[in-house]
């Protein structure tokens, strides 16, 4: 009986030491909108030099903008006349929703993902900081993908296809939504066999 308990505590070492970490990996979050990336993350040389901090979508006017993540509302406000929210999420980074036509929230709100923030206008911008470091939120905002399976070629009814998992990380390419689609995949268009 204790050699079974040893070799299974093994095991489990062993698997959890091979397995890869999910804090290294970093959060993988719903997109804050649905548009189509207008200018993605330019790291700057230096702190004062031009880039882009974040990453630019273009949008369709009304669209609503979702916390990617649950935190705190840091700030809400204008700056030369744009409306900005940034949100202090849980595991401490920092996350700016700009370009925004209202704002649903106020300095101090506690939020949680997927609470809609406010509206943005035709375009939108998502920033993220690890500390006083901007980050490419790219490799953090996954995109919704199918499973492939078997479509009955033999006049039966086909399954229902599973939901869609959230995937992220830099292999993925960006997103390229239609403007207002709200979420989902295209559905399967094999043409049947009569």
């Amino acid at each position: 009986m204790t050699r079974h308990i040893l070799c299974a505590s093994t095991i489990c070492l062993v698997a959890l030491l091979i397995a890869p970490s999910t804090a290294a990996a970093g959060p993988c979050w719903q997109p804050p909108v649905f548009g189509t990336i207008a200018d993605p993350f330019r790291e700057p040389p230096c702190r004062f030099c031009a880039g882009n901090r974040g990453l630019e979508y273009r949008v369709g006017s009304g669209v609503r903008v979702r916390a990617v993540a649950s935190g705190t509302v840091t700030w809400a406000g204008t700056i030369a006349g744009t409306r900005y929210v940034v949100v202090r999420h849980v595991n401490g980074w920092g996350a700016t929703y700009g370009k925004l036509e209202t704002a649903a929230v106020r300095t101090g709100d506690v939020v949680l993902e997927g609470l809609s923030l406010g509206v943005a206008a035709t375009e939108f911008y998502f920033g993220l900081r690890h500390g006083d470091r901007y980050v490419d939120p790219s490799p953090y905002l996954g995109r919704l993908v199918g499973r492939p399976r078997l479509v009955p070629i033999d006049g039966s009814r086909a399954r229902h296809a599973p939901p869609p998992r959230l995937r992220c990380g830099r292999a993925l390419r960006p997103i390229a939504w239609p403007v207002g689609m709200p979420s989902g995949l295209p559905t399967n268009s094999l043409p049947r066999r009569s």
